[in-house]
């Protein structure tokens, strides 16, 4: 009796294979390329910022001393997230468009006017977009004191806020942080201490952010910068 032949590996269903990076790695988005964490968080009379120092390309760390937050004006914080090349590029356009309005108007731009400011910038770039989510933070209103928070993604499409905004890899675990440490009518000192409780745990929980963190308070009379240290590992 003839035995059935076996069948060729070129008969055999194929299956869908996942892309591989070169390390053997599933590629990753590329918002997650270089790691980042950002907290802002609204006080009374007062706003804090803080983001993690790292750069890395992937699970490889390239060094620990990565800005990512921009001081725009005497009152306007920006942070970026996603593409560090894309993150230098806008910071840079950032500065000339707030530079070009003080020269025209002879007057600060307003953080009102910034955030606008950049959600026409992004969208310009709508179908080549940078892959970048910037966190607007600052003091706005009439009197100049009321906290500002606005964050948007990379089409510049805006969400607004009175309590606080992550952005970065580990968004699940920093907003369950601030969920549970957050409280309304902080002062700087007590804001500083809870910015910094969320972000120092939050990046714990990531592999692709942390090893230390910087945090900015920003109140009517100036702003107060703070370097922590955390894991290095």
């Amino acid at each position: 009796k003839a035995r059935p032949h076996a069948r060729r590996l070129s008969d055999r269903p194929r299956t869908a294979r996942s892309r591989l990076s070169p390390a053997g790695t599933k590629m990753s988005s590329i918002m997650q390329y270089n790691g980042a964490a950002i907290i802002a968080m609204a006080g009374k009379d007062c706003i804090a910022i803080a983001s993690d120092k790292r750069y890395g390309i992937r699970n490889q760390t390239m060094g620990c001393q990565m800005k990512k937050i921009f001081q725009v004006g005497d009152k306007t914080f920006v942070g970026l997230t996603g593409l560090a090349t894309d993150m230098q590029t806008l910071d840079q356009k950032f500065r000339f468009r707030s530079n070009m309005y003080r020269l025209r108007e002879e007057r600060e731009m307003s953080t009102e006017a910034f955030a606008n400011m950049v959600t026409s910038l992004l969208y310009e770039h709508r179908f080549g977009p940078y892959f970048c989510e910037p966190i607007v933070a600052g003091l706005g209103g009439e009197d100049g004191k009321s906290p500002f928070l606005c964050g948007m993604d990379l089409l510049g499409a805006q969400v607004r806020t009175e309590d606080f905004m992550v952005g970065g890899d580990c968004t699940e675990a920093l907003y369950g942080l601030c969920e549970s440490m957050y409280r309304p009518d902080l002062g700087p000192d007590e804001l500083f201490e809870v910015i910094a409780q969320c972000l120092l745990s939050g990046v714990d929980r990531d592999c692709l952010a942390g090893w230390g963190c910087v945090v900015h308070v920003l109140t009517p009379e100036g702003v107060t910068t703070r370097d922590l240290k955390g894991r290095m590992d």
